[in-house]
C-alpha cells in the first residue's frame, strides 16, 4: 500500500516534470507551417513573414507548406488531424474558421479542434473596377448597377469578398452576378481583361494595378482609410452607414497541444507580429498586423463565429448567390 501510495504521488509529479523539460526544449526540430491558400495571397504572406522571424528567433526552421483547395478545406483537415506537439501549424482565416461552418456543414469544428495562438492579422476588402467603367465612387456603381446588368469577380464562394457584395446587394438593393475565380489573382485578372466589370478582394491583390492605373479603387470595407490607399474612401464615407467587413487571420494548432508550449508559441508569434520591419512591410499592402494572448483570441474566435453566422443568415446566401 505505500508503495502505491509514494506512485500515486510521485507519477504525477514525474509527468509534470518531464512536460516542462520538454516544453523548455521546444522546438527542437522543424515546425510545419500549413496555408490552406495558393502561394502569394494574404495568408501565404503572413505565414512567410511570421515563419522567417520564428526562425531566426529559435534557430529552427519554420517551412510553410500550402496545401490549397476546397477553399481552405484540405489545410484545415490536415492540420486538424496532425500531432497535437507544437510541430504544426495553421494559418486560418475568417472563412475557415467564421464564414464556411456558417454556410454549409464541414467536416470539421472551428471551436473544437484547433487550439487558437495568435491574432495576427486584419485586412479590409476592397472594391476594384476597370478603368472604362463610367464609375468613380461606390454610388456611381449602385447607379449603373441599377440601369443595367452587372457582373463582379470574387476569390470564390463564401468568402469575405463574396460577403462583401451580397451585403452591397442587400443594403443598396441592387443585383449583380457573381463570378466566382480560384482565388484573388485569377479574380483581377478577369477584371483586368474586362470578363466583369468589378471585383471584391484583398487590397493587396489589387495594389499594383491600382497603382499602375490599369483599376480604379471605389472603397475598402475597414472602418478607417488604409495608410497604403490614403485616398480610397470606405464604405460608410461612401454613405453605407455601418458597412464594415474585414478578413481576419490566425495562427492555429491542432486541438491538444501542451499548454507550456502553446504560451511559448504565443509569445514567439506576438514578438515577430509586432516587428516593425513586418508592420511596415504589411501596412503598405493594406494589411494591419496584430497580437494577443491566447485567451483573447480563443474569444475572438467564437465570437466571429456567433456573428459571420448570423450575418449569413441575414443575407440568406446559398451556392447560387
Amino acid at each position: 500500500m505505500r508503495f502505491c501510495l509514494a506512485c500515486a504521488v510521485l507519477l504525477p509529479a514525474a509527468v509534470a516534470a518531464s512536460a516542462s523539460s520538454w516544453a523548455q526544449e521546444y522546438p527542437a526540430r522543424p515546425i510545419r507551417f500549413i496555408v490552406g491558400f495558393a502561394p502569394g495571397g494574404v495568408a501565404d504572406l503572413l505565414a512567410r513573414g511570421l515563419a522567417q522571424k520564428l526562425t531566426e528567433a529559435w534557430g529552427q526552421q519554420v517551412i510553410v507548406d500550402n496545401r490549397a483547395g476546397a477553399g481552405g478545406l484540405i489545410g484545415m483537415q490536415i492540420a486538424g488531424k496532425s500531432a497535437p506537439d507544437g510541430y504544426t501549424l495553421l494559418m486560418g482565416s475568417s472563412t475557415q474558421f467564421s464564414i464556411n461552418p456558417a454556410l454549409r456543414t464541414v467536416p470539421y469544428d472551428p471551436i473544437r479542434d484547433y487550439d487558437p495562438i495568435l491574432h495576427a492579422a486584419l485586412t479590409p476588402v476592397i472594391l476594384t473596377v476597370h478603368p472604362s467603367l463610367p464609375a468613380k465612387s461606390v454610388q456611381d456603381l449602385i447607379k449603373l448597377a441599377k440601369g443595367k446588368g452587372m457582373s463582379y469577380g470574387s476569390t470564390g464562394f463564401g468568402g469575405a469578398p463574396h460577403i462583401s457584395a451580397e451585403l452591397l446587394k442587400r443594403v443598396a438593393g441592387i443585383e449583380i452576378t457573381h463570378v466566382p475565380y480560384k482565388g484573388g489573382s485569377a479574380a483581377v485578372t478577369a477584371l483586368l481583361g474586362g470578363h466583369v466589370q468589378a471585383s471584391f478582394g484583398a487590397v493587396s491583390t489589387s495594389l499594383p494595378h491600382l497603382r499602375s492605373g490599369r483599376l480604379r479603387a471605389l472603397g475598402v470595407t475597414s472602418a478607417k482609410r488604409l495608410a497604403a490607399i490614403p485616398d480610397v474612401p470606405t464604405f460608410v464615407e461612401a454613405g453605407l452607414a455601418g458597412f464594415e467587413v474585414e478578413q481576419w487571420f490566425g495562427v492555429f494548432a491542432p486541438a491538444g497541444v501542451p499548454p507550456a508550449v502553446k504560451g511559448k508559441l504565443n509569445e514567439a508569434l506576438a514578438q515577430a507580429a509586432a516587428s516593425p520591419q513586418l508592420k511596415e512591410h504589411f501596412s503598405s499592402q493594406g494589411v494591419e498586423l496584430r497580437g494577443s494572448t491566447l485567451q483573447a483570441f480563443a474569444a475572438y474566435v467564437k465570437s466571429e463565429l456567433a456573428r459571420w453566422t448570423k450575418l449569413v443568415k441575414e443575407l440568406d446566401i446559398s451556392e447560387t448567390s
